[in-house]
């Protein structure tokens, strides 16, 4: 069916960053079909539902083990390895499937109640995981973690992703909700053979890789040794040769930036977490001036500790602006650009992150009665960004689509109770505190 949706103010997201005065979206089979100002629309028939206030593309969350949501708050003022080694991995070794269901479901409606629509995600359980996210409405791109764990089989890890890609196909679920990927850990976690292995599973099947890469400064210090740094042995092993994004990318080169512009490499970038973590600052200002696409993540919601871009996207030009001591390092419409189809580029999708005609109807409905808005919208375009970016926050979010479904009403989700959720939540997270 088709439909159209009018706003006082819709930002499309597109290169420029526009901002649409009196603008419209038309939506059938749930794809955009025309963004622009509702002068130039075309005639149309369709029913119409006129919203206050803004319209923007969904949140794109390009890195995430959203599932985490029953760790939330475990071991968290340790370092990155100690965390992982003393509380995290302990932890997941008492997760059963229906805990990551749940986990899913609770990070699920969370990230749509933020207005992001899709998450990028690594985590055990990968059925439960896409399961949840049905249920909820959400996207997702996942992967079951590829990993060189005691009791664990990363050839069987591997092969299970190959299995469910060729019985179900890269995409699937309503609005090809669902797209599957190969997630390696990360090259301290792997042997090279099991990374070129991924490498060459995902490029038959023409499927993005996930991998963690020079998050901590002393996470790969052997594989540095050897080959002189992580992307350097990625290289070797063929898996910059199809889709990637590397998570974090904090202790990058000179060189590691050109390679990865030079094979277009997508980078999740996690100010949050590396914040939190004390990982480093990312070198944000240098991967954009290499053109190396860039999207946002929240990392875990046990690393971070929330799921909400709104709080990355202040970050990410916060950092960068203090890194550098330049305080035009980043903008507001560049910033919210990182968010928005700077994750689908990062992520090797050129169907989401922007309201352009043929990508996918994933919309969000930002209500501009609050402090953050004081001024109005009749303001300079600058100045709206800026509010929208600087001040607003996920707490505007009210109404969010996906493929042109709505999923979120009032701040709430149409598909899933809420409360039912969080008891189920809180259930399994004292088991596995336990």
């Amino acid at each position: 069916m088709s439909h159209r949706f009018s706003a006082p103010v819709i930002l499309p997201c597109d290169a420029a960053c526009s901002v649409i005065r009196d603008g419209v979206v038309d939506v059938e089979g749930g794809r955009v079909t025309y963004c622009g100002p509702a002068a130039d629309a075309p005639v149309s028939n369709a029913p119409v539902t006129a919203l206050t206030g803004l319209v923007v593309p969904g949140l794109v969350n390009a890195h995430a083990h959203s599932p985490m949501t029953l760790l939330r708050g475990m071991g968290g003022d340790l370092p990155l390895l100690r965390w992982l080694n003393e509380v995290i991995w302990p932890a997941e070794a008492r997760l059963r499937a229906e805990d990551v269901r749940v986990g899913m479901l609770l990070g699920s409606l969370e990230m749509l109640r933020n207005g992001i629509t899709t998450s990028a995600e690594m985590y055990f359980h990968a059925e439960e995981m896409a399961e949840a996210v049905l249920t909820t409405g959400g996207r997702v791109v996942l992967g079951g973690p590829i990993i060189d764990l005691p009791g664990l089989d990363w050839k069987s890890m591997i092969a299970s992703t190959e299995r469910w890609i060729d019985a179900d196909g890269l995409r699937f679920g309503p609005g090809e909700r669902v797209e599957l990927s190969f997630a390696a850990h990360s090259a301290y976690m792997l042997p090279p053979e099991a990374l070129r292995m991924t490498a060459e599973s995902a490029a038959a099947r023409g499927a993005l890789v996930q991998i963690h890469v020079a998050e901590a400064a002393n996470e790969d210090t052997g594989q540095r040794a050897e080959f002189g740094s992580v992307p350097r042995l990625l290289d070797q092993v063929g898996l910059l040769d199809g889709r990637v994004v590397a998570a974090h990318a904090i202790h990058l080169s000179d060189e590691d930036i050109a390679l990865f512009a030079t094979r277009g490499v997508g980078v999740a970038h996690c100010p949050g977490s590396n914040a939190k973590l004390a990982s480093g600052f990312a070198r944000l200002t240098d991967l954009r001036a290499a053109s190396v696409p860039v999207g946002l993540g929240t990392d875990g919601p046990a690393s971070n500790d929330d799921l909400d871009l709104w709080e990355e996207i202040r970050l990410s030009a916060l950092f960068a602006r203090l890194s550098t001591r330049d305080a035009t390092a980043i903008g507001a419409s560049d910033a919210l650009l990182l968010a928005t189809r700077g994750g689908a580029a990062a992520l090797g999708r050129d169907d989401l992150g922007s309201l352009e005609a043929g990508r996918w109807a994933d919309f969000v409905h930002i209500e501009t009665d609050d402090p953050a808005f004081a001024a109005g919208l009749a303001v300079p375009d600058e100045q709206l960004l800026a509010n929208l970016v600087w001040a607003a926050g996920s707490r505007t979010v009210r109404d969010v689509w996906v493929a042109g479904e709505q999923v979120v009403a009032g701040g709430e989700s149409r598909h899933v109770d809420r409360a039912k959720v969080q008891t189920a939540a809180r259930e399994s997270a004292a088991r596995l505190r336990a």
